[in-house]
């Protein structure tokens, strides 16, 4: 609560100072750890290819209606998680594109693209094959294994790092999933504030930060699925009005996307 607080009372400058050197040098040291446990067990890996499509479409013979009642839970919970992850179509990471100081928007707006593949098709990508690798899924059955069901499924990233890198892989995930957490809560309350600035002026922006670590502090508390169930709520109440605007404005995206191309390649 303290940490968050004296950075996000300090505004945007502060805010950015903090995730421009933790996010990048966490990142980077998590990607690098996932392709070191997957070179390690590199044997596995059309096993696990193997594994991951026949979940996907080597559906069980049941019931017609539990087919359909489980694709459209494993559809919904993909997502609510996917859009949570990188934040697409929600139109709050534009808050952050938008206070760069660029002098094309279009070239800004492809960083943003570029975002949401890295942390979907990259990132995710690497977190699966590492946890399918490591030994903590049976890739037969598509069950946790006895090690890992001790543990939790919630800990699966901590087992597959643990189990190639000994206590000090465990450590480091603990730390990288604190400091994720933390510069994804620095940067939700930039989101706020940007928003709260436009409805009500500049001075409510204080009294906005001061709420905003409240709720950080009963957030901590709070139970992890009542969390998860506010966040995906207002995480599609945010969508809707964004998508409308997103349809709305995509001729002006596009006449200033072919202006950017003609002059820059032409």
């Amino acid at each position: 609560f303290v940490a968050v607080a004296l950075v996000v009372i300090g505004g945007l400058k502060r805010i950015a100072a903090i995730t421009e050197k933790v996010v990048p040098f966490m990142v980077i040291l998590y990607l690098l750890g996932s392709l070191i446990i997957i070179a390690m067990n590199i044997g596995t890996i059309p096993a696990v290819f193997v594994s991951i499509f026949k979940g996907a479409f080597a559906l069980k013979s049941v019931g017609g209606g539990i087919v359909g009642s489980g694709i459209a839970l494993a559809m919904k919970m993909g997502m609510k998680r996917g859009v949570f992850s990188n934040e697409a179509g929600l139109g709050s990471s534009v808050m952050v594109h938008s206070s760069s100081n660029v002098k094309e928007p279009v070239r800004q707006g492809m960083w943003g693209i570029f975002e949401v593949f890295a942390d979907t098709i990259i990132v995710c990508t690497l977190t699966a094959l590492t946890i399918l690798s490591s030994g903590a899924i049976d890739l037969t059955t598509g069950q946790m294994t006895e090690a890992v069901e001790t543990v939790g499924s919630s800990l699966l990233v901590s087992y597959a790092f643990g189990n190639h890198f000994g206590f000090l892989g465990s450590a480091f995930v603990a730390i990288a999933i604190l400091l994720f957490a933390y510069s994804t809560v620095l940067g939700w309350s930039h989101y706020g504030a940007t928003a709260c600035e436009y409805l009500f002026g500049t001075g409510a922006v204080k009294v906005y930060r001061v709420i905003f670590c409240i709720i950080v502090l009963a957030g901590s508390v709070m139970k992890a699925q009542l969390a998860w169930d506010i966040s995906d709520t207002f995480n599609g109440l945010m969508m809707i009005p964004n998508l409308i605007g997103v349809l709305v404005l995509s001729p002006i995206v596009m006449r200033c996307t072919k202006n950017y191309v003609d002059r820059i390649l032409h």
